[in-house]
């Protein structure tokens, strides 16, 4: 307050016309003070940002990335190695679920559930379980075959592991090639624009792989169609009746779930459920 009193009481000199100069040089010789300090303080930031700019990289941590043994071929090339085995483990469960059984017995499940009107039951949870199972019993033969085939062979320093490797999908080949289609394999050995194979043995697993997806997709479909039909006719039936009765507004599918779930305990259809799925092998 004091400050602006006397900056009020110059203003009120100069406008009186009393002490105009006295009051205009004390004004004066303030500003020049404090333009001297704001000056003296840039200075002084602009003399010390250079040295905090090169002193804060050593202060703050560093980090180097190089691979062990680069000098040694043999070295780096066991730790690539490593490498692609954890790139192809990470990539395990969706490769062993593609080349399996187990696309088949999931979509078929998956198609009687939602024939049977049962929206979620059984879980989702047993659904997967129940095809995990039975993938693993349906392809228990092949498993115990590249068990005997490449894994204790390899595991007892007999063959190398390129040679283990083929050995143990020629089993999983076979497996496939009995579930595709000709022409879903004639379909992607065109793709590959590669000499066409003398017999299916000659055929690239690049284009085995994907001709058994869409042969066991195309299996499960006609299953699960086959699967829908009683329960479609069970539908309809009560959809007639209830009609026939005036009872439009009466949903039929809630009538006829009773119906559904005694019809399937009556004829034991999870026996023959499974029992198809696990044939059609």
């Amino acid at each position: 307050m004091s400050r602006w009193a006397t900056a009020w009481g110059a203003v009120d000199q100069v406008r009186d016309g009393r002490g105009a100069p006295a009051a205009f040089q004390r004004l004066a010789a303030r500003a020049r003070s404090r333009a001297w300090l704001i000056a003296l303080l840039g200075a002084t930031v602009l003399v010390a940002l250079p040295a905090w700019g090169q002193s804060a990289p050593a202060a703050g941590p560093t980090m180097t990335i190089a691979l062990p043994g680069a000098d040694n071929p043999a070295a780096l090339s066991t730790g690539l190695k490593i490498l692609a085995l954890l790139t192809v483990l990470t990539l395990a469960p969706a490769i062993l679920v593609m080349v399996t059984s187990f696309t088949r017995i999931v979509i078929v499940l998956s198609f009687f559930r939602q024939a049977l009107g049962t929206q979620s039951m059984p879980p989702n949870q047993v659904v997967i379980g129940l095809a995990l199972f039975l993938s693993a019993f349906v392809m228990m033969p092949t498993w115990n075959q590249i068990q005997t085939d490449a894994i204790t062979p390899y595991l007892a320093q007999q063959i190398d592991q390129p040679e283990a490797f083929s050995r143990a999908l020629a089993p999983l080949r076979h497996f496939m090639l009995k579930q595709t289609r000709e022409k879903d394999l004639a379909l992607f050995v065109s793709f590959a624009q590669d000499h066409k194979p003398a017999t299916v043995n000659d055929v690239p697993t690049s284009a085995l792989i994907p001709a058994f997806v869409i042969s066991e997709l195309r299996t499960a479909f006609e299953i699960g169609f086959l699967i829908y039909i009683p329960f479609l006719i069970l539908d309809m039936v009560v959809a007639s009746v209830l009609l026939s009765m005036g009872m439009m507004m009466l949903p039929p599918v809630l009538i006829s779930l009773p119906f559904k779930l005694l019809l399937f305990v009556l004829v034991d259809g999870w026996y023959l459920l499974v029992g198809s799925l696990v044939k059609s092998f």
